[in-house]
């Protein structure tokens, strides 16, 4: 098996586009940086997220998808996709992303960061692949990719390996996470018993189990919308 390693870094910075949802605007072109990048509490130097409401803060101070993902989409949507296509800071290889498990701590270069979430697709991402019915599309393939808290500052590059320091007790796939936030009851249940989980994850649940009983999920992935 291939080490886990990071394959490449990536930063953007806020442009406009008319296309870019209600603030026509948008830091989702990641290009590669070369050499070490600071990883800090907010995520790497020199990245920029237009949309501080939804993206970024220390929650989601990293996006991280693997580039095995990347080419099963590669053969799915008969087009390249480039390290960072999809707007991830950090292109892995010879890591499961998918089933990684939230709450789980890796080592980044010198940095420490923890899984807290999954990538949530968005009409922002839609428009910037230019693909049709791609929110419905990336939500049902089940392969979001993973957001991450950085635990301990530090130092990323291209080669650096990744090392897994330590998996939480309670086990939610980053998969099974995306579940969850579309409305599986049973897993957002297990999620609220993981340390280390996004505390996005609490308010979530209040909503979600509330109306688990009538059937009611989180929301409608084939609009990007949610109550």
């Amino acid at each position: 098996m291939t080490a886990a390693r990071v394959l490449s870094v990536q930063t953007g910075t806020s442009r406009d586009a008319a296309w870019a949802g209600r603030l026509r605007r948008t830091a989702i072109d990641k290009r590669g940086v070369a050499g070490p990048v600071a990883v800090r509490r907010l995520g790497l130097a020199g990245d920029e997220q237009a949309d501080s409401e939804a993206h970024g803060g220390t929650e989601q101070a990293l996006y991280l998808y693997a580039r095995e993902d990347l080419d099963w989409w590669v053969e799915r949507l008969s087009r390249d996709l480039r390290n960072g296509e999809f707007g991830e800071n950090v292109t892995t290889a010879g890591l499961d992303v998918t089933s990684a498990l939230i709450g789980e701590v890796w080592r980044l270069g010198t940095a420490t960061a923890q899984i807290t979430g999954p990538r949530i697709p968005c009409v922002v991402f839609q428009n910037w692949l230019d693909e049709p019915h791609w929110v419905k599309r990336f939500a049902d393939a089940g392969r979001p990719g993973a957001y991450l808290r950085v635990l301990a500052e530090g130092q990323v590059a291209a080669g650096d390996p990744i090392e897994v320091l330590r998996r939480p007790a309670v086990r939610v796939t980053v998969a099974e996470s995306m579940r969850a936030y579309y409305g599986d009851a049973g897993l957002l249940e297990l999620l609220l018993q993981v340390d280390g989980r996004g505390s996005d994850w609490d308010e979530l649940a209040a909503s979600v189990l509330a109306r688990s009983g009538d059937g009611v999920g989180r929301g409608d992935p084939a609009r990007g919308t949610v109550p």
